[in-house]
């Protein structure tokens, strides 16, 4: 199979560039199409996609999801992007962008319940499915042709058409021969996208800026760019040991990577590391009742989301950004591990207590780290009855939520000392 239609599914033997069977263009052509066997999905725009899909009188606005003045923006729709707006853009440059976007406050909830459906379509398929976030994931269908009546293409193609029917959601695909590749592919065509690379990656990464190198930020494009590295071609032709010499063993993978070699497998052990929420004010706050206002919510957002995970952490990690922006973390290691917003919250208050006073701050987050799945253990402690109390409520609220939507519990200021809730 060297070509297949991503309408009626129907395949050929050779390159084809619109199908002879329902007449569409949306048929991908590639040499290596019936070998590869890894893909990366990722959801277009997706939580600008699910809001619009929620509410139909959107569709042809631009939509930008985030918040605040002083906020950044979550995502976007590509009618934003259009005009320039991009993700973790700040809000100001976003609206001077954009002025007539509609801004919406994300709900993860509602994306999270997604998150997980579509994850769960792509479990149907595999159990070698590695999320990276809500959004996006990799997998693995070598082996499957006898499972699914075809090459994983085809497979691949029949799952994306299901997401849209059955979600309403478009994703984007790519298919490699490893998870760098994969990635890349699936950047080439959105949205509703499906793209192949194979023996040709080589060839196309060669005239592509050293920027599309997992992580190689603004910083490192830099120092490569001094040293005459500025194409993905030019790592590939230097001197291995030059460019560990450089950049340690760092210098070593983006060698491995400009030639389009990456061993790593498709892990669903190895999902996430951390779960975490911040938010940045419109105005900057310096006391501690202000802060714990905003450190609230985002304990119980943390939560919420660890819960629906289907994990626990260990780590509590609080993030503060003061006026001048320096960033200022400070984490404790918990006896037994949590996902209730209650024990988030206490010793999130208890790292921030210390750092009231010293600075005016413009941003706070608190998120969880040294996750594990629920239920996997984790030692005793003299709370851990009180953190399974928290969790017994806290679980009641969620499904009430889940039933009556998003508002119909507001806890308020329950979680604090004193407030005799």
């Amino acid at each position: 199979m060297k070509a297949l239609c991503r309408d009626c599914f129907w395949t050929a033997e050779a390159p084809q560039r619109r199908c002879p069977s329902c007449n569409s263009m949306r048929v991908v052509a590639h040499a290596d199409l019936d070998t590869l066997s890894i893909a990366h999905l990722d959801c277009d725009a997706f939580y600008a996609s699910v809001e619009k899909r929620d509410r139909p009188e959107l569709r042809d606005l631009p939509v930008i999801v985030g918040g605040g003045v002083r906020g950044v923006v979550s995502t976007c729709c590509y009618i934003a992007r259009m005009s320039g707006v991009r993700s973790a853009m700040p809000m100001f440059k976003a609206l001077k962008a954009c002025p007539e976007a509609v801004v919406l406050k994300p709900d993860f909830s509602k994306y999270t319940y997604e998150s997980k459906r579509i994850m769960g379509m792509m479990r149907d398929l595999t159990p070698l499915v590695q999320p990276l976030s809500l959004d996006e994931a990799w997998m693995d269908l070598s082996g499957s042709e006898r499972l699914h009546g075809g090459p994983p293409a085809l497979t691949l193609a029949k799952l994306q058409a299901r997401i849209e029917t059955e979600a309403g959601l478009t994703v984007s695909i790519g298919l490699a021969r490893n998870k760098f590749l994969a990635k890349v592919a699936s950047e080439l065509d959105k949205p509703k996208g499906f793209s192949v690379l194979g023996s040709d990656a080589v060839a196309y990464l060669s005239a592509k800026p050293v920027g599309i190198l997992p992580g190689v930020g603004p910083a490192a494009v830099k120092s490569l760019e001094k040293a005459g590295l500025r194409t993905v071609g030019d790592i590939a032709n230097a001197d291995p040991k030059t460019l560990v010499e450089r950049l340690g063993s760092y210098g070593l993978r983006l060698h491995n990577l400009a030639h389009g070699r990456d061993n790593r497998t498709v892990d669903p052990v190895g999902e996430r590391k951390s779960v975490s929420a911040e938010n940045t004010f419109n105005h900057d706050l310096t006391s501690l009742a202000d802060l714990e206002d905003e450190l609230l919510p985002l304990c119980e957002k943390v939560a919420r989301r660890t819960r629906a995970s289907g994990l626990t952490g260990r780590a509590v990690v609080l993030k503060l950004r003061r006026a001048d922006f320096q960033i200022i973390t400070r984490r404790k290691t918990l006896p037994i591990p949590t996902q209730t917003a209650q024990t988030l919250y206490e010793v999130g208050r208890a790292l921030l207590k210390p750092e009231v006073g010293k600075a005016t701050y413009r941003l706070i987050g608190i998120g969880l780290s040294d996750l594990a799945e629920a239920g996997s253990g984790g030692g005793t402690d003299l709370f851990a009855g009180d953190e399974q109390r928290a969790l017994k409520t806290e679980t009641a609220v969620d499904a009430l939520r889940a039933k009556f939507g998003t508002a119909a519990v507001v806890r308020g200021r329950t979680l604090k000392p004193g407030s005799g809730g």
